[in-house]
């Protein structure tokens, strides 16, 4: 419920509205602890793929400090796109941008085991992604009845159950101890479990900022078990500068075929999410629907949000969902706050030490957090996909392209002859499925025919036979 003590209903409901000063910072705080976690985890996951060293001698360390560092400023800076604009770009909404999990299982293929070298690629393929993403602003009101709940549901469920297994590896002691008798040791589960159970406690049994950050506290609970048993260390923290700047084309910038055609593919996931954040903005802090105007400004700013990101290291941004539902909650509209958060990311990340002290996070601890996260973002996709008619054509697309999909990403070497470009797009499972679920939405007729459906009816009772 709104505190009225912030305004009156009219003016919480105003995005142009600024509360009181002293309530104003505490609610934009909030929103960054809100998306903190889920912000920095993509570049933690990226640096680990790629096989970057974490230990306190690692010559990586630097370089994986420096993408937790712009995860920070330029999460806050395509958040500032958004609140503030210029021109056409930005929704002068209360929405908060943030390193997606959407691309993850598009570049974990493209740098798996290639070192810090192979983060040139990604660069390449954020850049040339995000503008083609803001190009998307142009035509996103038009292309939309492409993209249904039963396309986009299936695709965001795809890319949680792309997750889970990271989370699951981290949680057991990471990749590179895959193998060793530490992996999967009661150690590990202890640590990561904390993480779990504190979360879920909070989030079920608490009230207020403790269930909205209930993932964040659930990590500190876990981070603390984990250096009462001697697995933090800080030894890398020391090594960290206290102010730093962004550094243009730090990681270098490559062009690949994978790389552009993955990252603009999954441009209109992150496109089509972005509208249903506006939206629901609109709906629960304005009680209205959203304008075009709105929606395409929101996009242009997701797109050159991620460009600009790709230019200086970071990795592809996009609207936070957690966050929309942060402003139901409390009912302030104001995208004055948000700026407030965002001024307070783009601060962080100009301070390495803070990417330094998160880079002191066991993995454990992360593999805990992640797999909550990772299992709602699957759980968000069947909630979309509720809003389906289950008739017999929307099952047999859905079980043709998530059978694809899914059968793909866990059986890679079916299409080992298939050309590495082609190969890496069609295994990453979410590309596959999301396609073969839109052509199959636009070509099939809105109902099978009586006897069609009598014979997926009659096939599958004749199964059970």
């Amino acid at each position: 419920m709104a505190d009225t003590s912030l305004g009156t209903a009219a003016q919480l409901k105003d995005p142009n509205y600024t509360p009181p000063i002293a309530q104003a910072i505490p609610l934009g705080i909030q929103h960054v602890l809100a998306m903190f976690v889920s912000n920095v985890t993509p570049a933690i996951i990226v640096c680990g793929a790629a096989g970057f060293g974490f230990g306190s001698n690692s010559p990586d360390f630097p370089q994986m400090v420096y993408m937790l560092q712009m995860s920070m400023f330029f999460a806050g800076v395509a958040t500032l796109f958004q609140t503030i604009g210029f021109g056409p770009v930005g929704a002068r909404l209360p929405i908060v941008q943030g390193t997606s999990f959407a691309f993850i299982p598009i570049m974990i293929p493209l740098v798996a085991g290639k070192g810090v070298d192979a983060i040139a690629v990604l660069m390449g393929g954020i850049f040339v992604g995000g503008l083609f993403h803001a190009l998307l602003g142009t035509v996103i009101g038009k292309i939309r009845f492409a993209l249904p709940p039963l396309v986009t549901g299936l695709v965001v469920m795809m890319i949680g159950l792309a997750l889970v297994k990271v989370g699951i590896q981290y949680a057991a002691g990471g990749v590179p101890a895959i193998g060793t008798p530490e992996y999967g040791s009661g150690a590990n589960w202890l640590v990561a479990g904390t993480v779990i159970l504190v979360t879920l406690g909070l989030k079920f049994f608490a009230r207020g900022m403790l269930s909205i950050s209930a993932v964040l506290v659930g990590l500190i609970a876990g981070y603390v078990v984990a250096y009462a048993m001697g697995m933090v260390s800080f030894g890398n923290v020391g090594r960290a500068a206290t102010f730093s700047l962004p550094n243009p084309f730090h990681f270098g910038m490559e062009f690949t075929a994978a790389s552009i055609i993955g990252f603009c593919a999954m441009a209109f996931v992150s496109a089509v999410e972005t509208v249903g954040d506006v939206s629901g903005i609109t709906k629960g802090g304005a009680g209205r629907e959203a304008t075009d105007k709105e929606i395409a400004g929101a996009t242009y700013a997701d797109g050159l949000g991620t460009a600009v990101s790709g230019l200086f290291g970071a990795l592809p941004n996009t609207s936070f969902s957690q966050n929309v539902g942060l402003i139901a909650i409390t009912g302030v509209m104001s995208r004055h706050v948000v700026t407030l958060g965002a001024v307070f990311l783009i601060i962080c990340g100009l301070v390495p030490k803070v990417g330094a002290i998160i880079s002191t996070v066991p993995i454990e601890v992360l593999g805990g957090g992640v797999i909550v996260m990772f299992g709602m973002v699957v759980a968000s996709g069947i909630s979309m996909l509720s809003d389906v008619e289950w008739n017999s054509r929307n099952m047999v697309i859905f079980a043709i392209a998530l059978s694809l999909g899914l059968g793909l990403q866990l059986e890679p070497d079916a299409l080992q002859y298939l050309p590495g470009t082609i190969k890496i797009l069609a295994t990453s499972g979410i590309l596959p499925a999301a396609l073969i679920a839109i052509v199959l939405n636009l070509v099939l007729p809105a109902h099978l025919s009586v006897e069609a459906t009598d014979e997926v009816s009659g096939g599958m009772s004749g199964s059970k036979k």
